[in-house]
């Protein structure tokens, strides 16, 4: 019999004893008086004097972290929710079935615990127990260390474990609750409407992106994953429902990296009567209120770098390179940056727009680590964006970046119906031309375009790469639950637990 199997016995076992002991292996609802994050907040402050001559009773549970056994007597850790507290049994204080459970008690084991707070000679805030409850047997070992899995792959394969060994990983998520909090107060603060939009689509659009495809039985036709709501969302505003937003899951089936993950989550909002440059100045401001409402602060650490979202910088797409541009000898200019001629000499894309996007995007975007907008793109690469009435070379659209990251994109949407069919004209030609991520023509959104969408400003941010420069991860693998994986090969564990039943 192997290790692992030994001590599986050995946990299946310790049930049986515990059962032996009036306890339930597997209990059922269990109401604490107080978490224990709670108990330390309250609690913390005060002296060993006041403790004992005001003596406060609790009823607290959580997972056991560390025990150690001292004759007729032993201190335990709890921890809940990112927080623990010690626990001391002695054997004279608690029933003898309690103190027999105890005893039998492994680390993993989630129990709860009356009694009364006291501080140990040491000083540390502890609770002398009264009472115990069992209420869920772990039957596998804990990682050796609490304070983290060293393995990669089984801290995104196994997440509940490392939940479990990292208060660290706990405070990400909730990091990450936080800043969807934060933007889903604001945005309704202002007037806007949370919505649903389809998850599978008979078009995919609103991204250049290529789509995970799926096929429903019961109608026999080909559905595509959503790779942005986009679409739907501004139909909603041609029916008068003039400020929506989705916090929406999205699918693209597209490589994997520590930027990119095939299932993502995105806020995409839309506002009627307003353009890019509105969105512009309330992005700034709803970036550095989501950064204080999960941080505390609009100025935060990531890796070796300190972002401010209080003064987020702006450049057009041409400033940037400029101003990025490596080499000050050839460095280009305002009148030859956006020049076909120029630009051939620097790229093989098949456009002037397409080059200087590529330009950008080798030149500028892993530079632009403090927060920053780049604004005016392209044509050809906004096939959804109104024309900038100056220069119709150009749209009204901005990206923001942090980081090296675009972590948002935004423009006045185009709202011309015949514009729009030219746009997906021009997407077509791209298509045919070997761009698998151009758009496709949608003749339904343009039928609604065609009853009038009004002036409108869009914009979406990506939840995943704001939580992970707000929670300073290096990957979005950091900030995603259940991450998408290689899948696993046989555990084996369901014939080793069925083997060791008796």
């Amino acid at each position: 019999m192997s290790l692992e199997d030994e001590l599986l016995k050995q946990r299946l076992e310790r049930v049986r004893q515990i059962q032996a002991l009036g306890f339930r292996p597997y209990g059922h609802r269990f109401d604490f008086s107080e978490t224990i994050a709670a108990v330390l907040q309250t609690h913390s402050p005060r002296a060993a004097e006041d403790l004992d001559a005001n003596r406060t009773t609790v009823r607290i549970c959580g997972r056991l972290q560390t025990i150690r056994r001292m004759g007729k007597a032993g201190f335990a850790h709890l921890s809940q929710g990112g927080k623990q507290i010690q626990v001391y049994v002695r054997k004279d204080a608690v029933p003898e079935k309690d103190y027999e459970l105890y005893q039998l008690l492994d680390l993993g084991d989630i129990i709860g615990a009356d009694g009364y707070l006291f501080r140990t000679r040491t000083g540390e805030l502890s609770l002398h127990v009264e009472k115990l409850h069992f209420l869920s047997k772990t039957l596998l070992s804990m990682p050796e260390k609490w304070h983290g899995l060293e393995d990669v792959e089984t801290r995104y394969r196994q997440r509940y474990l490392d939940l479990i060994a990292s208060a660290d990983v706990q405070q990400v998520f909730l990091t990450r609750a936080r800043i969807i909090s934060s933007l889903r107060r604001q945005l309704e603060s202002r007037g806007f409407i949370e919505v649903e939009t389809p998850m599978m689509q008979p078009l995919y659009g609103g991204a250049a992106a290529r789509p995970f495809v799926t096929h429903h039985n019961t109608l026999d036709i080909d559905l595509y994953l959503r790779i942005a709501p986009e679409l739907y969302l501004k139909r909603l505003v041609v029916g008068g429902l003039e400020r929506v937003y989705e916090i929406n899951r999205n699918f693209r089936n597209e490589g994997v990296s520590t930027q990119h993950n095939p299932e993502f989550t995105m806020l995409e909002f839309y506002q009627a009567y307003t353009d890019y440059e509105g969105l512009m100045d309330f992005s700034c401001e709803l970036l550095r209120q989501t950064a204080i409402d999960a941080t505390g602060s609009a100025v935060v650490a990531y890796q070796d770098d300190t972002l401010d979202f209080s003064a987020i910088r702006r450049y057009t797409m041409r400033e940037a390179v400029i101003e990025f541009w490596p080499d000050a000898a050839t460095r280009p200019n305002e009148a030859n940056v956006a020049d076909p001629d120029w630009l051939s000499l620097h790229s093989r894309q098949p456009s002037a727009g397409e080059k200087l996007v590529d330009i950008f995007e080798r030149v500028a975007e892993r530079k632009l680590i403090q927060p920053t907008i780049i604004y005016d793109y392209p044509v050809e690469t906004s096939p959804l964006s109104k024309t900038k009435e100056s220069d119709p070379a150009f749209t009204d659209r901005f990206e923001i970046y942090a980081a090296g990251m675009e972590i948002g994109n935004a423009y006045t949407e185009l709202n011309d119906p015949q514009e729009q069919r030219r746009r997906f004209d021009m997407q077509i030609g791209m298509r045919e031309r070997g761009d698998e991520e151009a758009h496709q023509m949608d003749e339904d959104y343009i039928r609604a375009m065609c009853y009038g969408l009004p002036p409108t400003g869009g914009e979406g941010i990506g939840i995943d790469r704001l939580a992970m420069i707000l929670t300073n991860s290096k990957s979005i693998r950091d900030v995603i639950l259940f991450p998408l994986l290689r899948p696993e090969g046989p555990i084996g564990l369901a014939d080793r637990l069925r083997s060791l039943e008796l």
